[in-house]
């Protein structure tokens, strides 16, 4: 660099510090005689509010001077006394005195003087942002849902782009089930602020109630180890895994929530239920019931906790009937064939068409020969220790209609409705229930 050019460099940068450093004693000096002013106006107003407590303009200037600076205490002091001089005093402006008493009460969470007093401040005068954007928020505590978001509407439509009234306004929205409507706002505030983890789980729950699950289970999962949602997010997401059969993803879900300390007792049995249940589809039933049971000493009658320990009991003894409700489909069907085909004694049978049904059902059609008939029959195995009804029969027939099989049989792990077991009757279809298929998974 040339020394022309440096010399040029060097002086605009003493400039440009020399403007910083009177700037800064301009402002300096600003904020001194600010100081200086207030001082003056306190001890002024001081003196004459000794000789009248119920000096007007002395409160007045008080009240201005505490109220800029930010001084809330002692601002809504002033304010509550100079409300109750407004009658007698016409050059008071009642509007400015409650609307300041209420936003300095609602600095110092006061919120019921806060709501009071910004509700009468608000008659006549509905267009004000502070006003509008307070009472909002207030309303949310309140859960007058309906009536925060119209406020909160207004108050955004006064500053668009103002970050807290878009939150409030989408928490508000949200709460009136306006998913579509709150989604937006909540992303625009994430967008500004991506580290409001409220608002985050916010959006993920917006998310899930629109059946936008990808999305609400990333949110879920980023909230995890979060100490206020993480437990909540932590069990929505396990759900969502569990839901869609991601078993070891749910089992981390689930634990990574029972890690958190203070978890609200709802959720705390809620993410041992589910944990349960998951450990119960992993088929180590041990896990499950050693859950199940904590939960019972919790609370005996919490959801089906003592049908779900006699089942897992029930489970946890049967290896078959473990593969039969909870294996992956290909174990599933592997244990269906070897009951088809050895369904009768002496038998000759030939498997010609399978069909599985979301691993809720399964179809096997069997061409079975025997010393003394031969025919084509179809299987049907319920995979449910429940209730099967009529309608499940009524396809069955249809079915066997269809695959022209002129025999069938239903097995299940539960029992048939009355109106099942009348839709049979007379029919070649035969119902094969609980204790009587346990003998067969026995033969298995």
């Amino acid at each position: 660099m040339s020394l022309p050019v440096l010399i040029a460099v060097l002086g605009f940068g003493v400039l440009i510090l020399v403007l910083v450093l009177v700037t800064s004693l301009r402002g300096s000096k600003s904020r001194q005689k600010k100081n200086k002013d207030s001082q003056s106006i306190i001890r002024t107003a001081t003196r004459a509010l000794a000789q009248n407590p119920k000096d007007a303009n002395a409160l007045s200037e008080l009240g201005d001077v505490y109220f800029s600076d930010q001084n809330w205490e002692k601002a809504a002091t002033v304010y509550s006394t100079l409300a109750d001089l407004v009658a007698t005093n016409p050059g008071l402006d009642e509007h400015v005195i409650l609307m300041r008493q209420g936003l300095a009460s609602m600095q110092l969470k006061q919120y019921q003087s806060a709501y009071r007093n910004l509700v009468l401040a608000s008659r006549d005068h509905k267009d004000v942002f502070e006003i509008n954007y307070n009472l909002g928020q207030l309303e949310l505590k309140r859960k007058n849902y309906e009536r925060a978001v119209a406020l909160l509407r207004s108050a955004r439509g006064s500053r668009p782009d103002h970050v807290p009234t878009t939150r409030f306004l989408g928490q508000a929205l949200f709460r009136v089930k306006r998913f579509s409507d709150a989604v937006g706002l909540l992303q625009k505030v994430i967008q500004a602020k991506p580290d409001d983890k409220e608002c985050m789980f916010y959006l993920g729950q917006t998310n899930y109630e629109l059946g936008q699950l990808d999305q609400a289970g990333k949110i879920f999962r980023q909230l995890r180890a979060d100490p206020t949602y993480g437990a909540r997010s932590a069990l929505i997401s396990g759900s969502l895994h569990l839901k869609n059969r991601l078993y070891d993803e749910a089992e981390a879900d689930f634990q990574i929530g029972l890690k958190h300390e203070s978890i609200p007792p709802e959720v705390l049995l809620e993410l041992k239920y589910r944990l349960a249940a998951t450990y119960s589809q992993l088929q180590d039933m041990d896990k499950s019931l050693a859950i199940m049971a904590e939960i019972s000493r919790v609370n005996p009658a919490y959801k089906d906790v003592a049908a779900q320990i006699a089942r897992g009991r029930e489970l946890a003894g049967n290896k078959n009937l473990q593969t039969y409700l909870m294996a992956p489909p290909s174990e599933f069907v592997g244990l269906c064939r070897r009951i088809v085909t050895s369904y009768f004694r002496n038998s000759t049978v030939k498997i010609t068409d399978i069909n599985v049904n979301r691993s809720e059902s399964a179809d096997l059609l069997a061409e079975i020969r025997t010393p003394k008939w031969e025919d084509i029959t179809l299987f049907r195995f319920m995979r449910t220790t429940g209730q099967t009804g009529e309608l499940v029969l009524r396809d069955l027939q249809s079915r066997m209609k269809d695959l022209h099989a002129s025999r069938g049989f239903c097995l299940s792990a539960g029992v048939f409705s009355d109106g099942a077991q009348a839709f049979v009757e007379a029919r070649f279809v035969d119902l094969v229930a609980k204790d009587t298929f346990l003998k067969i998974l026995g033969r298995a």
